[in-house]
């Protein structure tokens, strides 16, 4: 069994040859192929920076605002992702095909925002809002892969089909 696959579907091509063009078609699928980048460079940015700040106590500001772009970016992901879901299957969310994907990137948001409140409720202290973003990015990490490996499942059934 594996967890790739979405509720009451079975093992299939990704996308139907409707979905395929309607993806190819919207100018959405580049924007998220600008954005996907963009993250993880950004999460590498403020991973380093927020290691530094727990190995060396410096650069609390640097590593704060890191994790407040990366959250941005996230949530603005997460909305041109729904309205890709939208042009492409039909729902903004939980389209059979990325039902997991979609699923996970809650938990991922969730940190995300628990940060947030964190850092502006004053709920923790520097070190174990760091920490926070340490699950934060883990979970990221996981998602990120998530998304990989249905790129690299996509790219074989177009080659498959071609």
């Amino acid at each position: 069994m594996s967890l790739a696959l979405s509720p009451g579907k079975s093992p299939g091509p990704l996308y139907t040859p409707e979905e395929r063009a309607r993806r190819d078609a919207t100018v959405w699928t580049l924007i998220q192929g600008i954005l996907a980048p963009l993250q993880f460079l950004v999460f590498l940015i403020s991973l380093a920076l927020v290691l530094r700040y727990l190995l060396t106590g410096l650069g609390y500001e640097a590593a704060t605002w890191s994790i407040l772009i990366k959250t941005a970016l996230l949530i603005t992901i997460m909305i041109t992702g729904a309205i890709w879901e939208k042009v492409v299957f039909g729902q903004y969310l939980f389209a059979a095909a990325f039902f997991w994907e979609d699923v996970f990137s809650f938990v991922v948001i969730t940190l995300h925002a628990a940060y947030v409140w964190a850092l502006f409720s004053g709920a923790l202290d520097p070190a174990g809002l760091m920490v926070l973003a340490l699950a934060a990015y883990g979970a990221y990490v996981i998602n990120a892969g998530q998304f990989v490996l249905k790129l690299r499942q996509a790219r074989l059934q177009s080659g498959a089909t071609a």
